[in-house]
């Protein structure tokens, strides 16, 4: 997945610079960040390219295409910056602190900063000015932002993301995360308290916890601790009227307590993102994700059991080092037992330096991993077209997000289970809350009439 935003900014000396932010939700908030902290140093915003000073552009290392859009940009870029020989380019994020040679070898990029150097942007901007490379990709095990408010770039003012945590601990043998990201630690709960409460009354109705995996969320002072599930509660309870999402959940740590915390608080989302990468246990071993296939699907049976009207969703890799016909057929029966309502899928794409890389060989063949995801994939369609077939006659409380994407007399919001429908426009606005009879379905989208 890629996201594009783009954010300008005005100096003393009246310069604009355009940035564009590629991969996940974790990605956009750390633009969020990056917005505030230019708007501090007054720094303003526009979408133009053409009228920027500075470009900088916020990478994602997790898969090799989202590396390679960011090399197709930058050659765009260098003729940018032919039409204009004084504008300067910068790298942000994950690639910034992977490449940073690479990078600097293109002769386009002025400016590498790793996700844990944003708070040097103004002084390293003032350095590409006389010349110099801006570089700074050194990686901390305090940084997390958590005294800056970020400036919100999305379009339609009810959804926000709100960053908990930084950095990772797993260390599956396939990411990048923990070598681009550094080790995990956790804001500080009042922080995260503060920034909802200000999302709310600003008038956003949703918000979602990001974390490489929140259920590690973990707050030490003095003698008191937080955990996810406490912090979870907490925050649902600044306001009944706000929704409450969380991004990503790493099944060893999905705790029975947080399900519980889940199903007491009713503006907690009943929707559960939970990777299980594979349905053979010997390739998760390989992975090193700590857990089995008998663990993974207890935790789905627990998940039905405690949050029956919950959806679940999940991430699938095809064609890991040595997985065999037998490990792929044990993620399809997998994905059929599990049920699930959506997931992202996606073929085994070595990164350098990971384990895998060093250790084993990518030695599935490229057309086979071609046609076990299109199996894969083929599949989940069907799941999820099932799963929405059972909400046909259902009312669901949905969230306007805005316009439908065909119809400017339609709108689209999402339900409590994260499932997109569509619905007549009538008087309702973004923001508002809407009761929905849900009529018919595709596998991606509900369709329905509102009752009030």
């Amino acid at each position: 997945m890629s996201i594009a935003l783009c954010i300008f900014a005005q100096n003393m000396e009246n310069k604009t610079f355009y940035i564009e932010t590629y991969g996940c939700q974790m990605n956009v908030n750390d633009s969020e960040v990056v917005a505030a902290i230019l708007k501090a140093a007054d720094y303003r915003l526009t979408e133009r390219i053409n009228e920027a000073d500075i470009i900088f552009i916020n990478t994602c290392s997790i898969r090799e295409n989202a590396e390679q859009r960011v090399w197709g940009r930058l050659d765009v870029f260098r003729l940018e910056k032919r039409r204009n020989p004084s504008l300067l380019v910068g790298v942000l994020g994950c690639m910034a602190e992977r490449l940073k040679e690479d990078l600097l070898g293109k002769g386009v990029v002025d400016m590498v900063v790793g996700p844990d150097a944003y708070r040097q942007l103004p002084l390293l901007v003032a350095e590409a000015e006389v010349g110099q490379k801006g570089i700074n990709v050194l990686l901390s095990r305090e940084e997390t932002y958590a005294d800056i408010s970020p400036v919100r770039l999305d379009k339609n003012g009810v959804s926000a993301f709100v960053s908990i945590m930084r950095g990772c601990n797993n260390m599956c043998a396939y990411c990048v995360v923990p070598y681009t990201r550094g080790a995990e630690r956790s804001r500080p709960p009042e922080t995260i308290l503060r920034e909802v409460r200000e999302l709310f009354d600003k008038g956003y109705r949703e918000v979602t916890l990001l974390g490489q995996n929140v259920n590690s969320y973990s707050w030490t002072e003095a003698s008191a601790t937080m955990n996810f599930a406490q912090l979870l509660e907490q925050v649902a309870l600044v306001n009944p009227l706000l929704r409450l999402r969380f991004a990503t959940s790493h099944p060893k740590d999905m705790s029975d307590e947080l399900l519980h915390t889940m199903a007491k608080q009713p503006n907690i989302c009943r929707h559960i993102h939970l990777p299980v990468q594979s349905g053979s246990s010997r390739i998760l071993e390989l992975m090193n994700r700590k857990y089995t296939r008998e663990h993974y699907l207890e935790r789905i049976a627990k998940i039905k059991a405690v949050l029956p009207d919950s959806a679940i969703s999940t991430d699938i890799i095809a064609g890991f080092c040595t997985e065999t016909l037998e490990d792929h057929n044990y993620t399809l029966s997998l994905m059929k037992e599990a049920g699930f309502d959506q997931a992202f899928m996606f073929q085994y794409s070595e990164r350098p330096n990971t384990k895998t890389a060093r250790h084993f060989k990518d030695d599935v063949p490229a057309e086979e991993k071609t046609r076990r995801l299109n199996e894969i994939i083929a599949l989940q369609n069907k799941l999820s077209l099932q799963a929405n077939q059972k909400e046909i006659g259902q009312q669901r409380e949905v969230l306007v997000e805005g316009l439908s994407k065909r119809s400017s007399e339609q709108l689209f919001g999402r339900t409590s289970q994260n499932k997109v429908i569509v619905f007549p426009k009538k008087n309702y606005r973004s923001g508002d809350y809407v009761q929905v009879q849900i009529e018919r379905c595709s596998s991606a989208t509900l369709f329905g009439l509102p009752l009030d």
